[in-house]
Parts: C-alpha cells; structure tokens; sequence
C-alpha cells in the first residue's frame, strides 16, 4: 500500500525537522563534535534457514560463488580472528571505546571475543541474529517480535547486560520495527542514515532515539561496495570532520563512524585508519563517546531555541 503523502517522509515515525529551524545542541564541556565508532561483529551462516532474507550482493571473497562459497565465508570471519583485535587497538590508542554491534550468533559462538570487548570497555548493542537473517516486511509481525526478542536475550547471556542500542544486520528494518524495539525496551536505534544530531523517534510504548550514522563514510559501503580507494576513503573521513568540526562552532554536531573489523583490520588499511583517527582526536573540542552516553546525554539536554 503507498505511503500518504505528508510534510516530510511517507511514515509517522519521526517529524520532520530541518537543521536549520533547529535550536543549539551543547556537547559535555562545550565539544563541537560527539564522535562515536560503531564496530560490526557479525556472524555469516554457511547455511541460514529457508526464507531468510540477505542482500543479493553481500560483500567478501571476490565474487559470488557456488556453495561453499569458502572465499567469502572466511573473508568475512577474518574479521572475528584477526581484524577486531587490531582495530579496537588503534581505538584505544586514540583514547576510542567502540560501540560493537553484534549479532547473536556472534555472542553464542564467540565467547572469547565477547569477554575481550567487555575488557575494553566496549559498550556491546545488538545486531539482530545474523548478518544472512535481516529483518525485513516479509516477516509477520509475530516473527519479527521473536526475532528482536531473541537477539536481546542472547546479548543478555553473553554479556550480562541488557543492550539499549540496536543497528539492522544491513540496515535492515521493516515498517513497524522502531515501535517493536520500543515495546522491547531498545532506546536506541543506528539504523537510520539522515541527520548530523540524534533526535527523538515516536513511540507509542516507551522512548527510542536515532543515533544516525555517516552511510558514505560506512567502510563496508564505501570501499567494499563503491571501491573507493583506501587513500581517498581515509581522506573522506578527515575532509567530513574538518566541516563538520567548523559547524560545530555554531550547533554541536554528531560524527558516527561505522567499520567492519573485516575490511578496516586488514593490514594494508589500518595505518590510514590510524592516521584519520589522529588528525579528529587531536583536536579540542571532539567529545569521544559511546552511543549510550551520546543518546544519554541528549534526552537530558536536548536542544535550546537560542
């Protein structure tokens, strides 16, 4: 059925606000940028069950191939056996705590690498079951239920915490998921990619907020997907925080970078990395958060008409 045409987009889950008419958003000691990493902890299933959902050009390896697609399955796993550890240690050089996503199959099948963020200081959000299970309008109302409901108990095994944060396996959402993680207790959601400051999504159940993402500067879609040049991808990231550290100036703004350790912990990509970090973080005035502490702080000081 289309969408009725409004003031905005076609769906009633957030106004419509333009930055401009928007009153100063105020940072912890006056920062002129939240920044905040997002890493992806993914699990990709050899065999996911009949009528999951995936996208049809899921990155890894070097193209599709028959089953056992072996290149792009253990691609993808570099991830969880080399890249993590040596992104979170160019995180913690610049002073970073990640916020990690990850997916449930991830928390039950790697227990090591659950203890080894919570060590850090991560903060740990759910991605859904698997990055080959999304959420998406094929699914009844009932199964989507089940489905958030059981990617928020597997994090509350593994980890002994409730996740308040929740990111799509690919961004993936249906109509009704932002009142589902409501009603599930989420109160954050990074799945939309439309603004530069979290704002207020509404709920009929509870409260969630948008802690929206960079899509461009997201590494998966910039140098997996549009091939963009390590070189020019690092310059990306520093030519958007250097506009977004002069506006800042005026009305405090929100950096979130997304990564997957199997791309950004390779070897050949992780001193570019390494080297953008340091150019943002040596800067004063960037405030290094989590996103719970991002959206924390936003709900009590939200922004004033000036």
């Amino acid at each position: 059925m289309p969408g009725q045409r409004r003031v905005g987009m076609d769906h009633e889950h957030y106004d419509w606000s333009p930055l401009s008419t928007r009153g100063v958003l105020r940072w912890p000691e006056e920062a002129r940028l939240a920044f905040c990493v997002l890493v992806n902890l993914e699990h990709t299933e050899w065999n996911p069950p009949e009528g999951s959902v995936q996208v049809v050009t899921a990155a890894g390896g070097l193209a599709a191939r028959p089953f056992p697609d072996y290149s792009r399955l253990s691609h993808r796993e570099y991830g969880h056996r080399v890249g993590v550890f040596r992104l979170l240690d160019v995180l913690e050089k610049h002073g970073l705590k990640a916020t990690v996503a990850m997916d449930a199959l991830t928390a039950e099948h790697y227990p090591y690498i659950v203890r080894h963020c919570l060590e850090r200081g991560c903060e740990i959000i759910s991605h859904g079951i698997s990055v080959t299970r999304m959420i998406s309008s094929q699914m009844s109302e009932l199964a989507e239920r089940e489905y958030i409901q059981a990617a928020i108990e597997a994090l509350k095994r593994a980890t002994g915490h409730v996740p308040v944060g929740w990111l799509g396996p690919e961004y993936g959402e249906s109509a009704r998921t932002p009142q589902l993680l409501a009603q599930s207790g989420i109160r954050y959601v990074c799945d939309w990619a439309n603004d530069e400051q979290p704002y207020r999504m509404k709920t009929s159940h509870g409260e969630l907020f948008a802690l929206p993402t960079i899509l461009e500067l997201d590494d998966l879609h910039a140098t997996g997907e549009r091939r963009v040049p390590v070189t020019r991808y690092a310059e990306m990231l520093t030519d958007s925080f250097e506009q977004l550290y002069r506006d800042g100036a005026c009305n405090g703004g929100l950096l979130v970078l997304h990564l997957h350790p199997w791309l950004s912990g390779q070897p050949f990509r992780i001193r570019y990395l390494d080297k953008a970090l340091g150019t943002i973080m040596h800067r004063h005035g960037v405030w290094a958060a989590r996103g719970n502490e991002i959206i924390d702080w936003f709900r009590h000081h939200p922004p004033v008409a000036s």
